[in-house]
């Protein structure tokens, strides 16, 4: 057992480095909030990955394409698709977090309810996975992000740094490859195929659908026009 001294220095140093922590991830988000991120975690780790496996053909595609470059309709999209409450929820949204839990308890397969905040937060700083320790980094992010940016700049990295194909991130990248079109011109249909595909990017393609992925990006057009079009995500 350390001596009183010892362990008055061992709880500073402690809380020397919870509050640098703190400081250093909060001076990131603020960052971040007006620079475009070069890259994100998740790009890395996927760099990474490929280079580790040998996937020497690997090639990641992505380019920053700010707000009033994109089509309105791609946010839309993502927010139809992904989260239909971003506009209102605080980065969580737990009603979609108990219906998945009572579809588990039910005996369906526990499906994924992060929200577009949820899934910047994990995209740009942390890493792919399941464990508790990633989620509760992910949850103290989130917040982070939430207190710190407007929605519309969730919306902006997200829809630049969201997995859309196999190394293609972000509609900069995938508007011209998918559909050989800048970012600016993309239709209705097509942001809702670029959405379609975002719950598995690397199996689903926006340029050869499948059928499954025609009938969800079909939904996806249903829900934009029930939300009311682009001004829903603030256009």
């Amino acid at each position: 057992m350390l001596p009183r001294p010892g362990l008055r220095r061992l709880s500073r140093w402690i809380a020397f480095t919870v509050l640098a922590w703190l400081g250093l991830t909060w001076l990131m988000v603020l960052v971040l909030r007006f620079v475009p991120p070069v890259t994100s975690a998740v790009m890395l780790e996927r760099h990474l990955g490929a280079w580790l496996h040998g996937e020497r053909d690997f090639h990641l595609h992505q380019r920053w394409v700010p707000w009033s470059q994109v089509s309105p309709w791609v946010p839309l999209a993502m927010v139809a698709g992904e989260d239909q409450k971003f506009p209102y929820h605080h980065g969580f949204d737990f009603g979609s977090i108990h219906e998945a839990i009572d579809a588990a308890e039910d005996g369906a397969r526990l499906r994924g309810a992060s929200t577009i905040s949820q899934q910047t937060a994990k995209n740009l700083f942390l890493w792919e996975g399941r464990s508790y320790v990633r989620k509760g980094l992910e949850a103290y992010f989130t917040v982070l992000i939430e207190l710190t940016w407007p929605k519309r700049r969730i919306l902006e990295v997200y829809m630049n740094i969201a997995e859309l194909g196999n190394g293609i991130y972000g509609v900069g990248a995938a508007s011209e490859i998918y559909f050989h079109e800048p970012p600016s011109r993309l239709t209705p249909a097509q942001s809702a195929r670029l959405a379609a595909v975002l719950p598995s990017p690397r199996r689903m393609h926006a340029d050869r659908p499948s059928a499954y992925v025609l009938r969800r990006a079909d939904w996806i057009e249903r829900q934009m026009r029930q939300l009311g079009g682009p001004s829903y995500v603030g256009k």
